[in-house]
């Protein structure tokens, strides 16, 4: 039995809260004792068992390595991202404790004015640190382990014959998503001619601008844009295909969670999607940004409802396979112990 405090000086529940929360739930249900610091407390409280310590500090790093002290008992201080490492510095009581960082993002640490002043002494109270791909490890600061995140698989294949004539796109409409390759991709496939829609959900500064976007390419009637949607999960069991179009994910969650459901995914070919997505044996990717090429790539899975379950199955076993949370947990302990 090890025991594990989690730390993320956030609020909120989002990509790495919602890693934290998959992490500290599975490692529980081992046997470990698990505390976790940090995330929107009824988003947490409801991802992880009750057994499992919540603990939600202020907003300060300040308050955020009081609470580290106070749950200091620990064997090791596994912390996510910066905010999260410099608490665990600034916890002078837990120095004893060794610190494991998980690297969400493929960024060097110490960046801005006051991060470089704190960065060598942050770098040197890590004593190992996690990447979520091989993609982030190579652009950070310090050697790393790789660990895929993990997702829960999904019972059955949801086949193509029970899936409706949606493409799904699940991500934040920012800039850097390119979702406008995703419209543009829609317009050029003419999939709409033949009853399919394209669904978006997500918010973010660029909603207006796609909105406009779709109206000016003449597919508006056939672009649904959802909002905020807490059932992501339930919209990919029952979409026809998965569209992932930013060129730089570091990994891609709900790529991995549309695997884990046997949804076809068509995504760009960079970054963490190469690892994902790219494994499968005919990956359906296509270059950033080239809305011809994924166009293509929807045309040709319109078209043959039984290679989009093949391809589905292939999705599904990939991730059982590489991108489970059983995996994930144990290579985890691994680095636990190497530093413990």
């Amino acid at each position: 039995m090890t025991r594990v405090l989690h730390v993320v000086r956030t609020t909120a529940f989002a990509g790495v809260e919602r890693y934290v929360s998959v992490l500290a739930a599975a490692q529980r249900q081992t046997g470990d004792q698990v505390a976790v610091i940090g995330g929107d407390p009824v988003a947490m409280s409801s991802a992880i068992d009750e057994a499992t310590v919540l603990k939600v500090p202020s907003r300060t790093i300040i308050g955020t390595a009081w609470a580290i002290d106070h749950w200091r008992h620990c064997d090791v201080i596994h912390v996510h991202m910066t905010a999260a490492e410099v608490a665990a510095t600034a916890a002078v009581r837990s120095w004893g404790v060794p610190v494991v960082a998980t690297r969400h993002f493929g960024l060097v640490r110490g960046q801005s004015i006051p991060g470089h002043f704190v960065r060598p002494v942050v770098s040197r109270r890590v004593a190992a640190q996690i990447s979520v791909s091989r993609y982030v490890a190579e652009m950070i600061d310090g050697t790393s382990t790789v660990i895929y995140p993990g997702v829960p698989s999904v019972p059955g294949l949801t086949t193509s014959s029970r899936r409706a004539k949606s493409i799904l796109l699940a991500q934040r409409l920012e800039a850097e998503k390119q979702t406008d390759t995703a419209l543009e991709a829609f317009a050029r496939s003419r999939l709409l001619d033949h009853g399919w829609v394209l669904d978006i959900a997500g918010v973010g500064a660029r909603a207006g601008d796609l909105k406009r976007l779709a109206e000016r390419l003449g597919i508006r009637r056939g672009v649904r844009f959802l909002g905020f949607r807490s059932d992501i999960a339930a919209l990919m069991q029952t979409a026809g295909m998965l569209l992932a179009t930013s060129p730089a994910e570091h990994f891609g969650l709900s790529v991995v969670e549309a695997m884990a459901c046997g949804l076809p995914v068509i995504a760009a070919g960079s970054a963490g999607h190469l690892e994902t997505v790219g494994a499968a044996s005919n990956a359906a990717l296509y270059p950033p940004g080239d809305s011809d090429a994924a166009a293509e790539l929807m045309r040709r899975f319109a078209d043959d409802p039984h290679g989009r379950d093949r391809y589905g199955a292939e999705l599904q076993n990939l991730q059982r396979e590489k991108f489970s949370v059983a995996r994930q947990v144990e290579e985890t302990a691994g680095v636990y112990r190497s530093v413990m």
